[in-house]
């Protein structure tokens, strides 16, 4: 097997310790780094969101690979950006003000970061502010809101209201997801789209960025 198969089997395994030691083998290989990531990391990551979405696996694999999946962006990032490599948008992803679940973004978030999109996490219980400076500093293309609780699902509202104040909207996408939250809502709220769940949400991004 060559060594991005590699790569690409090690990441489903969640085998993060072997992973910074693969890409830096395929590297020192001269093997390009958005060969690398497309080939390598996006493509086991690929394969561990579909099977996700066919529950042949669970959230802790997920995690673990994702995990894994992190370990080899940590030697690959900086080759990225050395080659001028463009990742396939830039995200920036939160829980907004009042909720501090987040195992849901933490996973969208690593999915969206394993199907090449460079992520700005910003946590939980996120202010309106924070993610209007953040679009703002990063120039991002698409913001993630998450909400867990139905108490906290009208700062989405917010959170929209204030990148249109800030004359951000037009230049940004809006997805929205949580437990409570529904497709209706989102319509609502005035978001671009929803996602019900992890793997879903990636599919919507790309849609979004295309």
């Amino acid at each position: 097997m060559d060594v991005l198969g590699k790569i690409s089997e090690e990441l489903q395994r969640g085998n993060f310790a072997q992973l910074p030691g693969l890409v830096q083998e395929a590297l020192s290989a001269d093997i390009p780094p958005s060969k690398v990531l497309q080939d390598g990391l996006v493509a086991g990551m690929s394969v561990v969101g579909e099977r996700f979405q066919n529950d042949e696996i669970f959230l802790p694999d997920v995690l673990i690979s994702a995990k894994a999946m992190q370990a080899g962006m940590t030697v690959l990032r900086p080759k990225l950006m050395e080659a001028g490599v463009k990742l396939a948008g830039k995200i920036v992803v939160g829980t907004v003000r009042g909720d501090i679940h987040d195992i849901g973004k933490n996973l969208v978030a690593m999915l969206l970061e394993g199907a090449g999109f460079q992520v700005i996490d910003l946590g939980i219980d996120v202010s309106s502010e924070k993610f209007v400076e953040a679009v703002k500093s990063n120039q991002a293309h698409v913001v993630g809101l998450s909400a867990l609780l139905t108490t906290t699902m009208p700062r989405m509202k917010e959170v929209i209201e204030s990148l249109q104040e800030a004359g951000l909207r037009n230049q940004v996408k809006i997805i929205v997801g949580g437990a409570p939250v529904t497709d209706e809502f989102a319509k609502e709220i005035g978001a671009d789209c929803f996602a019900p769940d992890a793997s879903t949400a990636v599919e919507r991004v790309r849609e979004l960025v295309g």
